[in-house]
């Protein structure tokens, strides 16, 4: 049988009004990192110069020589893993419940999952500060987790419940019928073929919870994470371009889960439409 890609029109290529506003588009949302990425090493330390009077690598060493900075890092690295852990729970066992079962009030719940990344940070922050008061629960590293694993489900929920919908049914019921229990049908059917859409969630999960600053300034008390030293630092400035260094630093450890999940959902479309 031929294929009919071979008897397919040719597709026209975009206009050139459409390509400018693209560019634009883009543009729009990059050269303000260029620009931090530009002051960073700036030699000028009070005031934003354009262009910068001198260039300097110098504050990259003061930066990693700030404790300060360290704890603080330190800080959004342990929050960010322990709220992905939890979301890779919470979520993958809420898209097992409502991928394929159906009962009554089902879009009730999955609206339930969703609403806390779709409502603003500060609706959220703030829900969860009269929470914390009203249950008499003290400000801690694990209320900033709570906060941050609260949209860190619907990450992972999302990508799990959309993979669910696409396995076959006749895969757990062949599980089954060869005498596999729920567990061992979960481990050596349904996880294998979870994995790589789970590991794209956890990885937005933990990008989105490292750099998350709304729903921490409601939760986090006296903890300090890097985005809250970061706003603490432009309120009241010391050494601007260590701000910038360290905002450096922030786009590169972000951006690497970001491409590792985006290049993970995409190798599995790809293997999907073949």
């Amino acid at each position: 049988m031929r294929s009919d890609k071979k008897f397919s029109k040719p597709q026209r290529g975009a206009s050139l009004g459409l390509k400018l506003a693209t560019w634009t588009g883009v543009l729009f949302l990059h050269i303000p990192l260029a620009l931090i990425a530009l002051y960073a090493f700036s030699s000028e330390d009070k005031s934003y110069v354009f262009p910068p009077p001198g260039l300097t690598t110098q504050w990259f060493g003061v930066a990693l020589e700030r404790q300060d900075v360290w704890d603080a890092m330190k800080l959004s690295f342990q929050v960010a893993l322990w709220a992905t852990g939890i979301a890779m729970v919470l979520g993958t066992l809420a898209a097992g419940a409502l991928a394929r079962t159906q009962f009554f009030g089902r879009d009730a719940v999955n609206l339930l999952l969703i609403l806390p990344i779709a409502l603003p940070g500060v609706i959220t922050g703030i829900a969860l500060r009269s929470s914390y008061h009203a249950m008499e629960i003290p400000f801690s590293f694990w209320t900033i987790v709570i906060g941050h694993a609260t949209f860190c489900v619907v990450v992972v929920y999302n990508n799990a419940v959309a993979r669910l919908r696409r396995i076959s049914p006749a895969l757990i019921e062949a599980s089954m019928d060869l005498g596999a229990n729920a567990f061992q049908t979960f481990r050596y059917v349904l996880l294998p073929q979870l994995g790589s859409a789970l590991l794209a969630g956890g990885l937005l999960a933990f990008a989105l919870s490292f750099d998350e600053v709304i729903v921490t300034t409601f939760t986090a008390g006296q903890q300090t994470t890097l985005p809250i030293w970061m706003l603490q630092e432009l309120i009241r400035p010391r050494q601007r371009p260590v701000t910038n260094v360290v905002a450096v630093i922030m786009i590169a450890l972000t951006f690497i889960p970001i491409v590792l999940a985006y290049w993970l959902t995409r190798a599995d479309e790809d293997s999907h439409n073949r």
